[in-house]
């Protein structure tokens, strides 16, 4: 493993403990700031608003800026978060550390998926999913290490050692050559913004995310919740979210392994993501009408097998098919699209879940599989 690899596997195990953080910490953070499921949804939905204009911004920062800047100040921000978040005794003041967290996850998350290819090589489809088993990897180690710090450390002391650990993508990106990795300069100006906006596969893409992210953020956020609502024990509610990321980690993996061994034509990729989403809308089916705790642990380990692959394999799509001189930007506008849905859905689903329960209100998420199996059909039509 090169450096650059390295540097790629510990920028992505720290945007993983980044997505992973709120779920994690929800339990000790609503005690500590006395909250109720709607604010632990405006927390969750705080990361995709601020994603919203800030990813798009970030975007151009990839594209016309160092990179090595851009995830350097990334990693400066997501630490700067954490030590908020820790010294946070008031509910507006852990607002700002989502905010914080969201937007230095952006930066780093973009370089990471224009360049993911470039470090780990192979398909689109291939890299996104091998690269982004290190993303789910640190978000399935994250709940753990919270736990066990905790207990001996204490909350505080637990996201101070947290924050320390997410400067290192920064530290180790002084080594890597971004400018080798952009390729030779060209003399000829290079496509503009423009180009996405016309471009149907990447409004696709970007209207998939809007639905899928809000699904993703639900499960890890509410997945406490929802069990302990089954009469599961805070122990096994624990337990079954870090399944949920085991499952989610080993899927990817096992899609990258997949696609290596057989590869995909642009067809049966597009058929991959239709399989995908209609796995995930099965899945909140099941959510919404397991009648024991049981089933609804069942629930919580599929969803990670369903959500695992679905991410990297759109993203996959969209990088393989941008000129890679606007890959920056498209990855910006792609996520800043997909934080519409990150940002409003989990506000709903909160909101409905103060007077319905959580079970009943995950009746939004299957609105969500829903679309999301709409718009898959869709992409597909387009990649023959």
């Amino acid at each position: 493993m090169n450096l650059l690899q390295i540097a790629w596997v510990a920028g992505l195990l720290v945007c993983g403990m980044g997505v992973a953080l709120l779920g994690s910490v929800k339990v000790p953070l609503a005690r500590r700031l006395e909250m109720d499921e709607g604010r632990v949804g405006g927390l969750v939905s705080m990361f995709g608003f601020a994603m919203i204009p800030v990813m798009f911004m970030m975007g151009f920062l990839t594209d016309f800026l160092d990179k090595r800047l851009v995830v350097l100040g990334g990693c400066l921000l997501i630490t700067s978060s954490f030590v908020v978040l820790a010294l946070a005794r008031r509910y507006k003041t852990a607002l700002l550390s989502v905010f914080l967290l969201s937007a230095g996850w952006s930066g780093v998350v973009n370089v990471l998926n224009v360049l993911m290819q470039a470090a780990f090589g192979g398909s689109p489809t291939y890299a996104m999913n091998l690269g982004n088993f290190f993303f789910g990897l640190g978000a399935f180690l994250t709940p753990l290490f919270i736990a066990f710090l905790s207990k001996r450390a204490g909350f505080v002391k637990t996201l101070f050692v947290l924050a320390v650990v997410a400067l290192l993508p920064g530290v180790l990106a002084f080594g890597v050559d971004f400018a080798a990795l952009a390729g030779p300069a060209s003399t000829q100006a290079g496509p503009g913004i423009g180009v996405l906006l016309t471009d149907p596969i990447m409004w696709l893409t970007a209207l998939a995310l809007l639905f899928f992210a809000p699904m993703e953020a639900t499960m890890s956020a509410w997945t406490t919740t929802y069990l302990s609502d089954k009469r599961a024990s805070e122990t096994l509610a624990s337990a079954m979210l870090s399944t949920y990321w085991l499952a989610y980690t080993i899927a990817r993996l096992g899609a990258a392994l997949l696609v290596a061994a057989f590869p995909l034509t642009a067809g049966g990729t597009g058929w991959l993501i239709v399989g995908l989403a209609v796995f995930c809308l099965l899945v909140w089916v099941g959510a919404v009408i397991s009648p024991n705790r049981g089933m609804a642990c069942a629930m919580v380990a599929l969803a990670g097998v369903a959500f695992g692959p679905t991410f990297p394999t759109i993203v996959g799509v969209l990088i393989g098919h941008v000129d890679p001189a606007v890959a920056g930007r498209a990855v910006g506008l792609f996520f800043m699209i997909g934080g519409i849905g990150w940002s409003l859905i989990p506000i709903l689903i909160g909101a409905y879940a103060r007077s319905a329960g959580v079970q009943r209100a995950f009746l939004i998420a299957v609105g969500a599989g829903v679309g999301l199996t709409a718009t898959a059909l869709a992409l597909r039509s387009f990649m023959i």
